[in-house]
Order: structure tokens, then sequence, then C-alpha cells
């Protein structure tokens, strides 16, 4: 079962909306599905919030410590409260997955996010499941820090709010464990509404 939350991003209001920040995003749709408020412990540098469910502690987290270092909080709290790498969930930006898709993965290569390669070094292990929010790819490399840092596009950003509202759809199978169906649930979207004829001119 997954007992920590993690979402990825850069505090500060000027990244608030930024590609790098979906990670945040979803751990905004936690705390509003668990009515619960983010609040910065300063002994961990993140915004975090406890939930106790069935007798079981949850935590949300989203590191203030910048995206490049984003390992310190995660492996802090996994090592104070005893929670296996396994039982992590990382949400963040995915580069290689176009906006309105959402997939879920465990382990396998951090694939050069800086978040992601830190979590890795922390933890000492890549054995953590991730949650990666499409957010499409500039096409070129070079451009890609500066695609990370805007805003998406409108239309862009409704498509990644989208998924996040799905995958939160998921929280009881990944709370209970059951991966399967959790990943079912994520991946499978709803085809797209049609739109309506345009009136005859």
């Amino acid at each position: 079962m997954i007992k920590l939350f993690v979402g990825l991003g850069n505090p500060g209001p000027e990244y608030e909306a930024t590609r790098h920040n979906a990670g945040f995003w979803w751990i905004d749709a936690l705390a509003r599905e668990f009515k619960v408020e983010l609040t910065l412990d300063r002994s961990y540098q993140a915004r975090m919030a406890r939930i106790n469910l069935h007798g079981q502690a949850l935590w949300l987290m989203q590191p203030q410590t910048f995206m490049n270092l984003s390992g310190r909080p995660v492996a802090s709290l996994a090592r104070f409260f005893r929670i296996a790498p396994e039982a992590i969930l990382v949400a963040h930006d995915e580069l290689d997955v176009v906006p309105g898709q959402v997939k879920l993965k465990f382990g396998g290569s951090h694939a050069g996010h800086n978040g992601l390669r830190d979590i890795h070094a922390q933890l000492g292990s890549s054995d953590y499941w991730r949650l990666r929010l499409g957010i499409g790819h500039p096409g070129v490399k070079s451009e890609v820090v500066n695609w990370v840092l805007k805003r998406p596009l409108p239309e862009q950003r409704e498509q990644i709010d989208i998924c996040i509202d799905r995958a939160v759809k998921a929280l009881p199978a990944l709370i209970a464990g059951e991966m399967e169906k959790a990943t079912l649930l994520i991946h499978t979207a709803k085809p797209p509404r049609p739109k309506p004829p345009r009136p005859a001119e």
C-alpha cells in the first residue's frame, strides 16, 4: 500500500503554474480530496499533511527544496517512519508523455528527471512508484529547460487536470495496495465527448 504521496515541483509563486509543478498540482488535488491543508514543516523542508485513515498514517508531501534536491525531504521522512520505497508514490511532470495522458510506473531509471535523480540517490533505491503526468516535449532538447519552466497552454492545462482527477479516483486502490486495479483506473481514459455539429451557415 502507498503510505507516502509525494508531488515534485519548485516552491514560490513564480513557478506555481509552470509545467514542472505538475506533481504539486496532484498533491493539491489529494489535499482537496482528503479535506486537509498542507503546512510547512521546516524539519523536513516540505509542505505536508498527515492523514489517519482506518488507523493507518498517510502523508502528503511537496518538497520545498527546489527540484534537484527533492530527495532529501522524501528520504528523511521515509527513514524516520520506516516507510519502504515501494510504499512511496512520486508524482512528476513527464516529457515523454503527451498532455492528456498519465502513466503509473514502478521502478526504473530517472530518465534524466532531476527530481527523480535525487530521490534515487537519497533513498538508495529506484523501487518506488511514479505517477507520470504528461506535459509533452518541445521537440528540441535544447528547449526542454525553457519548456518545463513555462505555463502550459490553457487546453494543455485542462488535459493535465483531467488526468489528475482520473488519478485521484484511483486513490482507494493505491492506498489498499491494489496496484493492478489502480493502474487500470489511471490508464483508462474515457473517450472525449463529441463536439456538437456546427450550425450551417
